[in-house]
């Protein structure tokens, strides 16, 4: 029977783990050849919110 359960535990986490990464590497792609010229827009709308925003922790210079 901890046989069975062991099986069922190595087969599901190899399901989910396969099915993370399909997703991860499939939004990759869909990025490279689908995105277009707007691929860098999210990141260009974050910098642009944070322009002038203070810097915090660390030490003055």
């Amino acid at each position: 029977m901890i046989d069975y359960f062991t099986d069922f535990a190595i087969v599901a986490v190899l399901i989910i783990g396969i099915t993370a990464m399909m997703g991860v590497m499939l939004n990759g792609i869909g990025e490279k050849f689908f995105g277009g010229r707007k691929k860098a827009e999210s990141f260009n709308q974050s910098a642009n919110t944070q322009v002038g925003w203070r810097s915090v922790g660390g030490k003055r210079n």
